[in-house]
């Protein structure tokens, strides 16, 4: 009976302690590969599933069902297949369209550094956050740098203000709500009355300034990116020292700043919400 029922696990292809709780790590590791079986096979049934995972029929159930209940999967109950999402699609859109926009960015960040003489950056807005896809930085010796993939806070940014410049108060509010304003300099605005008086200049002017809110001796200027539906999905920035931006020169980089994200929008296929 012992060597049978090794036989059986052997058939099924089952690791040795499957019965035993999987930590979240092999949750998410056997979900992923459920995923991509799934993805590669156009949909499968669970019985395919469990033959090409090596895993009992009733956790594959499990795991689908949990997939399912996040949208990214979804399931025929007449032909018992099991097929990718909706939620799995716009996370892979997610990534093209922003894989597209680091790429389609890249000679508007160099004119931009080449006219401005400063550092060109683009970032997108995650989850109340900033994050930096794509820079140009500038050749002087002293310049700002933002490695790809950093994050920053949306209060204390000049790409973050200009997007939350194109959401309703409202939004404002309910997003940074229970969101610790960090404070980094005295010229931080970390009260929501504060930032929103500078949320309604940058909307009047069409850009926005991180004036050294972030970083003593480092400002930026920016502007919103929007996509096809007039959504602003990231911003376009310059970056450099307060000592080579100072605030004259503010007004007259803001409206190349502005320029240039318009032309980036609509080389991306999008519109500002007023053109639509």
């Amino acid at each position: 009976m012992a060597s049978q029922s090794a036989s059986l696990k052997g058939k099924r292809g089952r690791k040795a302690g499957e019965n035993s709780a999987p930590s979240s790590v092999q949750v998410l590791d056997r979900s992923l590969n459920l995923l991509s079986i799934i993805a590669d096979n156009d949909g499968s049934t669970l019985t395919d599933l469990a033959d090409h995972s090596g895993m009992a029929p009733s956790t594959v159930h499990r795991l689908l069902t949990s997939l399912a209940n996040h949208g990214m999967l979804t399931h025929d109950p007449e032909s018992g297949d099991w097929t990718i999402g909706v939620r799995a699609f716009e996370i892979g859109n997610a990534f093209l369209r922003y894989r597209k926009l680091g790429t389609i960015s890249r000679p508007f960040l160099k004119r931009l550094m080449d006219e401005c003489g400063e550092t060109a950056n683009v970032a997108i807005e995650d989850e109340g956050d900033v994050v930096f896809i794509s820079q140009i930085e500038s050749h002087a010796p002293m310049r700002a740098f933002f490695r790809p993939g950093r994050r920053g806070p949306i209060h204390a940014s000049g790409i973050g203000k200009a997007i939350l410049s194109t959401w309703s108060d409202t939004d404002i509010g309910q997003t940074l709500s229970g969101k610790a304003l960090t404070h980094f300099t005295d010229h931080t605005l970390d009260t929501l009355p504060a930032l929103l008086k500078d949320i309604q200049q940058i909307r009047a002017r069409g850009w926005s300034v991180d004036d050294e809110e972030h970083t003593l001796g480092m400002r930026c200027i920016a502007a919103p990116l929007f996509n096809e539906h007039g959504e602003a999905i990231a911003g376009i920035s310059i970056s450099g020292p307060a000592v080579r931006l100072p605030k004259d020169k503010l007004n007259v980089l803001g409206p190349v700043i502005r320029r240039t994200a318009d032309e980036l929008t609509a080389a991306m296929g999008g519109r500002r919400p007023d053109e639509l």
